[in-house]
């Protein structure tokens, strides 16, 4: 038996178990404009967000032994395109995410950084799907017995396996202010931090993690929107903006940017106005 929590579609808190939505709670937002464009969903509501989530799981097994670990490009501008065209140049060597059945744990295909983290996002808890944590390994897994979600021993055992230019995605303050003193103890270690799933972000975190992060998304953030339009020296994305706040952020960006083909050019009809939190 496994079960998994995730948070998703307007930060609702989602529960799984053995391959099926057993609670979904009320979002916190009730419109997100990507899954407007891609779904036709103008409002989400628990029964459609519960409905969302069985497509995933019926379609690509997220949750479950039969998890379609690899995909292709999904969005044009999301963290793990980002990442994964990071990885295809070779301009870093791992990524520390994380896996429904796994947890924390390191990867280096980019096809698997999309496939991941282009599929699920907001993972709160889960528990070992033997299945996932063979095809990945065991090595490459921070606690391959529990499914632990730690980003700061991802990074460790990132380090200790040789990689020198490590990108890791977070959502919590606390893991910045560990990251700041992993990159003080790991002078010759390039830690890039990406900072994902904002939403509902209070004011002192976000200050946190904008500090610390090198891009983060806008999501449905006020306090993170109010800092990157402010700070942000790249800013890439309409209706979920992308911020970067460090020169090698920026480079990012526009990495992404020139791989396919500039950006595009803002839509006639504008994505229904949400409220953000």
């Amino acid at each position: 038996m496994s079960e998994h929590t995730i948070e998703a579609l307007g930060r609702s808190r989602i529960t799984i178990k053995d391959g099926k939505v057993i609670s979904v709670s009320e979002p916190e937002v009730e419109y997100c404009p990507l899954f407007d464009h891609h779904r036709g969903i103008k409002e989400l509501t628990p029964e459609i967000i519960a409905k969302n989530i069985q497509f995933r799981i019926d379609d690509f097994g997220m949750c479950t032994p039969n998890r379609q670990l690899r995909m292709k490009d999904f969005l044009s501008f999301g963290i793990s395109e980002i990442m994964s065209t990071l990885l295809e140049e070779n301009v870093i060597d791992s990524v520390v995410m994380v896996l429904e059945g796994c947890g924390t744990l390191i990867v280096t295909e980019p096809e698997l950084v999309q496939g991941i983290g282009g599929r699920v996002s907001g993972l709160v808890e889960t528990t070992p799907i033997p299945e996932l944590i063979d095809e990945i390994g065991k090595e490459n897994i921070v606690n391959p017995k529990t499914a632990e979600i730690n980003q700061i021993e991802g990074i460790r055992l990132a380090i200790s396996k040789g990689f020198k230019s490590i990108a890791v995605t977070i959502t919590l303050a606390s893991d910045a202010e560990e990251i700041e003193k992993l990159k003080e103890e790991n002078p010759d270690i390039n830690i890039y931090v990406f900072v994902v799933h904002t939403t509902k972000t209070s004011a002192e975190d976000a200050r946190k993690l904008f500090d610390a992060c090198d891009v983060t998304t806008g999501c449905a953030s006020k306090h993170i929107r109010e800092i990157g339009e402010a700070e942000s020296i790249k800013t890439v994305g309409q209706s979920i903006p992308i911020f970067a706040h460090t020169e090698d952020g920026k480079k990012f960006l526009e990495m992404r940017l020139e791989k396919i083909g500039g950006e595009k050019p803002k839509k006639d009809n504008p994505d229904l106005p949400y409220p953000l939190v």
